[in-house]
């Protein structure tokens, strides 16, 4: 091959945009008849996902070179602002789409299966209505914290990918401030209430909230109220050479984020005007990164009504992981190991021979070390209770831990340090 065609820019394709057209491949997932419906819940709910995770990392970091005023070019010859005038028209194209397959394919499927998303609390009918009523004063209510912004009370700091609602309120004749409340993300955002001919109904929570904002503000007039919700900058900017302790660095940036720059503000399509220049200018956004879109914010929320008991035809049939063959959990797993080879494979069969080869180790007299890496771990883990054990009865216990695995660093840093105080010796990743 000519070494040449190995330096044109024009034969190379731009990860970024690469990387959206992977996400378009989900997309297609959703739109598949061929596939389970609640499965296509699944895959539009994943498109949502990984493109929230792909603006606060990637398109972040791209805005974070266009700020340093970086002009250096990337294999595909594109600088970063170049590069970021072809991802963001891209983005709202695929968020078109999304909501496209929303609309016209994934609620109208529903319906015809017997379960309805009202989109408007306007929609409700007066049972229904009751419904709603009592479950925000029982349930919503107590956890709402309103704030008016006045000259007074200045914007509060708006949480990362929190569901918000905006709206524009009235006290005195002619004298228009803005407020917000967030959506509390401890209570489930989709609420089922009762149905009608035989039709199971949902609304979202927002949705709730709207419908009794009046509660909220007893001395205002309610001009307009809508959702937004905020992505900020994301990506954490360490230089692990110059960072003496890499823990307390990671520390220090994820605090970060929370004051990072916001680079996108979702909002509905039919935002009233006014609100939505408030908001702008509140969140210091200009208009490129405003996403305007047709339907409800955030998609994720697809993914916990394809956890709704029931509807078992449409969806996949679960998948149980099997036991290894030729592996007895009730036996010494070191025996049958020295008898052969055995070989595990993941999903597909139980992690639980894992769990137990841990655990037999940190209790064989004959274990003198164990060494372990750890990247994502879960909330109650028992291969943690397991290492600590081993270190507790004298075993060298080394872990790995990967402080830096994307949105986990605060739980792994939480991790490392319980490994610490059980004796264990922790190097970060």
């Amino acid at each position: 091959m000519d070494k040449k065609l190995l330096e044109k820019p024009e034969n190379y394709y731009n990860r970024e945009m690469s990387w959206l057209q992977f996400n378009y491949r989900i997309l297609n997932e959703a739109k598949d008849k061929s596939i389970p419906l609640f499965e296509r819940l699944n895959f539009l709910s994943i498109t949502e996902s990984n493109l929230s995770e792909f603006f606060m990392v990637r398109v972040a970091s791209l805005i974070d070179l266009v700020h340093a005023d970086v002009k250096k070019k990337d294999i595909a010859g594109l600088t970063p602002q170049g590069q970021l005038d072809l991802i963001i028209p891209e983005t709202k194209n695929m968020i078109a789409s999304q909501y496209s397959t929303l609309n016209r394919q994934i609620l109208p499927a529903m319906e015809e299966n017997g379960l309805k998303l009202v989109k408007h609390y306007e929609d409700l009918n007066e049972k229904q209505s009751k419904f709603v009523d009592k479950y925000f004063e029982k349930e919503v209510y107590p956890v709402l914290t309103p704030m008016a912004v006045d000259s007074s009370r200045p914007f509060p700091l708006i949480s990362n990918k929190t569901l918000n609602i905006g709206a524009l309120i009235r006290e005195k004749k002619d004298v228009i401030d803005i407020a917000t409340v967030q959506v509390p993300s401890v209570l489930p955002r989709v609420v089922e209430i009762p149905g009608e001919d035989g039709c199971r109904e949902i609304i979202l929570l927002e949705q709730i909230i709207e419908k009794n904002l009046n509660q909220l503000f007893l001395n205002y007039e309610i001009i307009c109220a809508y959702p937004y919700r905020i992505m900020r900058n994301a990506d954490l900017a360490i230089d692990e050479d110059d960072a003496s302790d890499l823990l307390k660095e990671i520390e220090k940036q994820i605090k970060k984020r929370a004051w990072g720059e916001v680079i996108r503000l979702d909002v509905e399509a039919e935002m009233d005007k006014r609100l939505l220049k408030e908001l702008k200018k509140q969140l210091n956004v200009n208009s490129d990164y405003v996403y305007s879109v047709n339907g409800p914010l955030d998609l994720t929320f697809l993914g916990k009504v394809r956890g709704l008991d029931g509807f078992d035809h449409l969806k996949n049939k679960k998948y149980i992981p099997q036991p290894v063959k030729g592996l007895d959990l009730d036996a010494n797993i070191f025996d049958q190991i020295k008898k052969k080879d055995i070989l595990l494979h993941h999903p597909y069969d139980e992690f639980t021979p894992v769990i137990e080869f841990i655990k037999q180790a940190a209790i064989d007299p004959d274990v003198l070390a164990i060494k372990q890496t750890l990247y994502r771990v879960s909330g109650n883990s028992p291969i943690i209770a397991a290492l600590a054990l081993a270190a507790e009865n004298g075993k060298q216990v080394t872990v790995l831990v990967e402080l830096k695995a994307r949105f986990d660093e605060e739980n792994n840093i939480n991790w490392a340090k319980k490994l610490e105080k059980a004796g264990c010796h922790v190097i970060y990743g």
